[in-house]
């Protein structure tokens, strides 16, 4: 398993008075209850971009984010094995797909919870992989605007990677998908979901519900597993919340409601991995989207500290 480690010069270098995620970062210990995984795949995106780049920033921005959460006055204090990114640079999806399975299935055997950050969507097939176990025990919850169910016939994409799992063996049955907007998504992806078994639950009934509803429907829907992958792919948030993400669309999950979700998947103790997916830096001319990644895994910690 090839790995290169990401910039460690942040590890522990906290500015005084602000402790911020950055402390919680330490290089490869496999005593940490929480390892992290970069994926920068760009290869076979629909729209062509520059999502590989979001591995490092996101961990230059870490020190961005403090640990303390004033709503619930816990401060977070669960450290992060950082075990680097994997090496697929030049490499297509089928090359890539390996290297990031072998990644994943490395950290998933050491640590109770594995964060992968892409790298574009194509990162979560070899995420739910990675478990190495039987396809029919594992549960997929995606937080995502598509339903990422494109043909797979002119090969992989960010677009097919729930089609190709479902190809692979994955059971409808354990699929979940949350956040999916109008006009966004052809009928007949609409329709060979519900006809796998995927339970689909669109953006306007998250409105409608709230999001505490969507996720407990979603984790029923997939109870019978043994472990849980969950997607955060970026795009299902609204896209003047969160610029820095090609597939994002006016009409997305308001970022708070995004938050919420995380920590409350979070703190499942079947989830074992959690992927971040599509935030290509260079959309986004501000700090928002890069900040927005950022808490993504405050919020990771805190629901995983509620378990």
């Amino acid at each position: 398993m090839a790995v290169a480690l990401g910039d460690c010069s942040c590890y522990g270098k906290g500015m005084r008075g602000w402790p911020n995620l950055s402390e919680l970062l330490v290089a490869r210990d496999s005593n940490a209850p929480v390892g992290l995984v970069g994926a920068p795949l760009a290869a076979g995106s629909v729209t062509p971009g520059s999502c590989d780049l979001a591995p490092a920033l996101l961990r230059e921005t870490l020190r961005r984010i403090g640990r303390y959460d004033i709503e619930t006055k816990q401060e977070i204090s669960t450290r992060i094995a950082d075990r680097g990114d994997v090496e697929i640079a030049g490499m297509t999806i089928e090359q890539a797909t390996g290297p990031i399975r072998e990644a994943v299935q490395f950290s998933a055997a050491l640590h109770e919870l594995t964060l992968v950050v892409g790298g574009n969507n194509a990162v979560t097939r070899p995420a739910v992989l990675g478990l190495g176990m039987p396809l029919e025990k594992v549960g997929l919850i995606t937080l995502d605007a598509h339903f990422d169910m494109r043909d797979t016939h002119e090969g992989l994409s960010n677009g097919n990677p729930v089609r190709a799992l479902i190809n692979d063996g994955l059971p409808g049955a354990n699929i979940a998908q949350i956040g999916l907007a109008a006009f966004a998504n052809s009928r007949r992806m609409h329709e060979d979901a519900v006809a796998a078994g995927n339970l689909v639950i669109t953006i306007g009934e998250v409105g409608l519900n709230g999001v505490p509803r969507a996720i407990e429907r979603a984790l029923s829907h997939v109870e019978h597993c043994e472990a849980i992958v969950v997607d955060c792919d970026i795009d299902v948030i609204d896209r003047s919340q969160l610029p820095g993400a090609p597939g994002a669309r006016p009409g997305g999950m308001a970022v708070a409601d995004f938050f919420n979700a995380v920590r409350y998947l979070a703190s499942q103790r079947k989830v074992r991995v959690i992927d971040l997916t599509e935030w290509d830096p260079p959309l986004d001319t501000t700090d928002l989207s890069a900040l927005t990644a950022a808490r993504w895994v405050a919020e990771c910690l805190s629901g995983y500290e509620l378990r």
